[in-house]
């Protein structure tokens, strides 16, 4: 065997048998794979080819859940404030892409609602989905339950903390 000669690459990994739950070096990129492109770093030139995109006019794009529900998996409406790929902030359009290193059909759930209709997920579980910490994930649960008491206090015109 000559010495100089290196030896080929590893085959890939198998993917992981339960396809709901990536295996764990895969969850850590995907988490960490996040990618943000603003808005206004954009060009001349892409921002005319975006305004140029139409969208087909044979395909009736669902307009509420009953209408996507059974649709097809993974979801191709990727513009849909539901799917899991992409997120758009509404204040500067920048766009996050959850999970650069993947395409969307290749993603094994799509749709929050769809998540959400299988129950309870875990904090690490959810953390994988939108590409943060499992940390974050509680930071954002707990300002949500403030926020939800605030407003049910506001209707109820009590506190309903203690």
């Amino acid at each position: 065997m000559n010495p100089q000669r290196s030896r080929p690459p590893a085959p890939p990994a198998p993917p992981p048998a339960n396809d709901t739950e990536p295996s764990a070096p895969r969850a850590r990129l995907l988490a960490k794979g996040v990618r943000s492109l603003a808005a206004k770093s954009l060009g001349r030139d892409e921002r005319r080819a975006a305004a140029l995109v139409v969208y087909p006019e044979d395909v009736e794009r669902p307009r509420f859940r009953g209408d996507c529900q059974d649709g097809p998996r993974p979801c191709p409406f990727v513009s849909c404030k539901h799917h899991l790929y992409l997120d758009v902030d509404p204040d500067n359009g920048t766009l996050k892409f959850n999970y650069p290193a993947l395409e969307p059909w290749e993603l094994t759930d799509s749709c929050a609602l769809d998540v959400a209709d299988r129950g309870g997920q875990t904090l690490e579980r959810v953390g994988e989905l939108v590409g943060v910490t499992r940390q974050r994930v509680r930071q954002i649960e707990v300002a949500l339950y403030r926020r939800t008491l605030a407003v049910a206090d506001h209707i109820v015109g009590r506190d309903l903390d203690g």
